[in-house]
């Protein structure tokens, strides 16, 4: 006769909240690391230990950004400023991400290519930005054209570069056996070759769409007047740090945003690259 089979007592509160802690539990940790800085931030503040000048108080740094929300900034609301940084900035990573992987993935299956155009992508890439950005206001004027322009060239270097790795790290024996089973170039390409090299591609994006946002600054440093990377910029010269300070989360607060984005679309989109998922 079988044993009657032994009930499973209902979790209960304790064990659920233990089960959630030690599933985000490195999240727990990050979260905890943030609040300690800002409760750093305003005990210091409150005992004075900060010189208001360069540290200024969290409360002066919330009515800051309460005023700017309300009454905006130099014109126009922080929405219309943030909106038209990432504008810029989504342009330019989206036309560098479509040239520089389709150029790439060439590139990485024909050396006769990567020969032609690798030493332009070298030689620029290691340059900083603003000494190639005066060429390229000069070029192309001091609209939104230059500052696209400039985030273009930025995000296009780690895309291209880490899409040639992608396509020519595909083992040969995977190419030779589609080829075996009839494939024409164009299912080897959508199939074999543009999968294979997806985790790279998209790991270059990401790459590039931080390099891409710490070059805002200097997009929005020549002849600009919208932008959260100006505002902050503009509100320094006249020593208004409190939006500074403001200006600074909103920018990093963000860039953790895109870059969250980022990696969850790497996960849908490379699913079998989920157990080394960054």
């Amino acid at each position: 006769m079988a044993a009657p089979s032994e009930k499973k007592e209902p979790e209960g509160f304790g064990d659920k909240l233990f089960g959630f802690v030690q599933k985000k539990k490195y999240l727990l940790i990050s979260v905890a690391s943030v609040c300690t800085l800002f409760l750093i931030w305003a005990i210091g503040s409150a005992l004075n230990w900060f010189n208001p000048s360069f540290i200024p108080p969290m409360s002066s740094v919330w009515e800051a950004f309460i005023k700017t929300l309300t009454e905006g900034y130099k014109g126009y609301s922080l929405l219309y400023h943030i909106g038209a940084s990432m504008k810029r900035l989504f342009i330019a990573v989206a036309l560098a991400f479509v040239s520089g992987s389709v150029l790439g993935l060439l590139c990485g299956m024909n050396k006769v290519i990567l020969a032609i155009v690798d030493p332009f992508v070298e030689f620029y890439r290691a340059l900083p930005p603003l000494a190639y950005n005066t060429l390229i206001v000069l070029w192309l004027g001091i609209g939104d054209d230059s500052k696209i322009a400039l985030l273009f060239l930025s995000a296009f270097a780690p895309i291209f570069i880490q899409t040639v790795f992608g396509a020519q790290r595909i083992p040969a024996d995977r190419i030779n056996g589609a080829r075996s089973l009839g494939a024409n170039k164009a299912t080897l390409f959508f199939q074999v070759i543009f999968p294979s090299a997806l985790p790279d591609i998209l790991t270059g994006l990401r790459t590039a769409v931080g390099v891409a946002y710490a070059t805002l600054v200097a997009a929005e440093m020549i002849a600009s007047a919208s932008g959260i990377a100006w505002m902050v910029l503009d509100a320094s010269k006249y020593i208004q740090y409190s939006t500074v300070y403001f200006g600074i989360i909103i920018m990093g607060a963000i860039a953790i945003l895109i870059d969250a984005v980022i990696r969850v679309l790497i996960r849908r989109l490379t699913p079998w690259q989920e157990k080394n998922a960054l």
